[in-house]
């Protein structure tokens, strides 16, 4: 068990050191001698660049672990299309609208597609939960293990990873114990192979900043770790408030139209986010993740505008 006063020491100590010289290409993230847990070293302020999430189209593609839809109106290479007709910098392929069976033919159309259109591939994501135990938890780490190779072959430099949730008859720090361990294993992997893990706060054991840091702190040190900071999913009193201490950690960034304070659902202040981001120096790929009712065709090009200006501003 980590002694609660050396981690209050650990997280000090990082958030005033240097964390180590050098920094890794294009990436504002510290060099190999920084640990997983400190707030990273920023370079020459903050800059931002703009993506959109594929789950932001969830309706209309096929969800491969669900039955194909019969009237599927995208696939992944249509948002492709789109990211570029919204003339964005990046897009986001989430996991979930792959084929089934993803092959490296596949993946290589997806890798020609995006360089053609001139766009960054900025991450992908999976749903992933490292509290499970046994066959199931080795059956995650695989699956973790697999994306990571998608990711390398793609070229996406980040995954979105969860947590996960208590499993019925478990407790908070058993499960936070599993899912520190399940990340020290896949971050082997995912440095062997070029790619970054990136913890969101995703409800179950990340809802809080506080069960945040109890899992960042018990990461071992490695320079391809940090957190997806996602802005709507804090459901706290003050979801800014706990935005806040979390973006310096940061290393990929979601933004949700949306917020939930104490249960009630509110309008995000993008305003204030990218001020929190700002403040934070981030350096990295805005996501923007649509999941309101209205057509996302015709919602989504307002938020990119409002997002485009508030981070060249």
């Amino acid at each position: 068990m980590t002694n609660p006063i050396q981690s209050a020491d650990r997280r000090s100590f990082l958030k005033s050191s240097l964390l180590g010289a050098g920094v890794l290409v294009g990436s504002g993230i510290a060099a190999q001698t920084a640990p997983a847990a400190g707030p990273l070293k920023r370079h020459s302020g903050p800059s931002m660049k703009l993506s959109l999430a594929a789950y932001s189209f969830n309706r209309y593609l096929s969800n491969r672990f669900r039955a194909p839809k019969a009237d599927a109106k995208m696939t992944m290479l249509d948002f492709i299309d789109y990211c570029a007709e919204l003339d964005l910098d990046g897009c986001e392929l989430t996991g979930y609208y792959f084929p089934r069976e993803i092959t490296h033919e596949y993946l290589m159309q997806v890798k020609q597609k995006t360089f053609a259109l001139g766009l960054d591939i900025s991450g992908t994501a999976i749903g992933n939960d490292f509290c499970k135990t046994g066959e199931a938890l080795e059956a995650e780490l695989k699956m973790t293990r697999e994306w990571i190779d998608y990711a390398a072959t793609m070229g996406a430099p980040v995954i979105r990873i969860f947590a996960g949730r208590v499993p019925k008859g478990g407790n908070e720090t058993e499960s936070i114990a599993r899912c520190v361990e399940g990340i020290n294993q896949s971050l082997v992997y995912a440095a062997e192979k070029g790619v970054f893990l990136a913890l969101e706060n995703h409800g179950g054991i990340t809802a809080t900043p506080a069960q945040m840091m109890k899992i960042i702190d018990g990461v071992k040190p490695s320079p391809w770790f940090g957190v997806n900071f996602d802005g709507g999913n804090f459901r706290t009193d003050d979801p800014y408030r706990d935005l806040e201490q979390i973006a310096p950690y940061a290393i990929n960034v979601q933004i949700k139209t949306a917020i939930s304070r104490e249960g009630k659902k509110e309008e995000a202040d993008f305003e204030r986010i990218v001020g929190i981001l700002k403040k934070a120096g981030y350096r990295g790929y805005v996501v923007l993740e649509y999941e309101e009712k209205d057509e996302p065709r015709e919602a989504i090009p307002g938020y990119i505008e409002r997002l485009r200006k508030l981070i060249r501003a």
